[in-house]
């Protein structure tokens, strides 16, 4: 049983994390949603003077996800000090949840931009159905590289990713 959950998790991911096409690239749609303090931000202000940036979404209520954004957490430093990525990381919750989100953050004094998506429609506009969803976007505003789902050591995969788009190198065959 065990090797069968490992196989379906093994090819899961393998369908789940491709790199796009470069003429399928797109850019991040216009959506306002809100800051964690509740201004208005529109993701069009999304951006990082030409350094990659990623964009991940997530919720309290997933735990692969919070081990996501602990793992970004984590290395962030490190990352924006090798490569100037900036990360931002959109919850999903819906606005009954949505205050639990800053004591939450402020718990686990995560160092990215936590944005709020209370209804949705940045999720809908980044056609997100399954969370963790984590976007890489070049120096360009080009969405170059997506995944779902989230295991140990990913983070450093992607982060490998990151560092060759800061290189301004092309990694649409990831």
């Amino acid at each position: 049983m065990k090797r069968l959950i490992v196989l379906i998790v093994i090819l899961f991911l393998g369908v789940s994390m491709y790199a796009q096409e470069p003429s399928e690239r797109k850019k991040l749609p216009s959506v306002n949603i809100k800051t964690i303090d509740g201004q208005t931000f529109n993701t069009q202000n999304i951006y990082n003077n030409g350094k990659p940036i990623l964009v991940s979404f997530w919720a309290l209520w997933c735990k692969p996800c919070k081990k996501e954004m602990d793992a970004y957490n984590e290395n962030y430093e490190d990352w924006q000090d090798e490569t100037g990525v900036k990360i931002y990381a959109v919850s999903i919750d819906d606005a009954r949840s949505t205050a639990k989100v800053l004591p939450f953050v402020s718990g686990k004094d995560w160092e990215m931009e936590v944005l709020l998506d209370p209804n949705g429609d940045f999720k809908r506009a980044m056609n997100v159905n399954m969370i963790p969803h984590t976007f890489l976007i070049d120096g360009n505003g080009n969405i170059v590289y997506q995944h779902t789902s989230y295991y140990e050591g990913l983070e450093d995969e992607l982060y490998e990713l990151v560092k060759k788009v800061a290189a301004g190198e092309d990694i649409s065959k990831h």
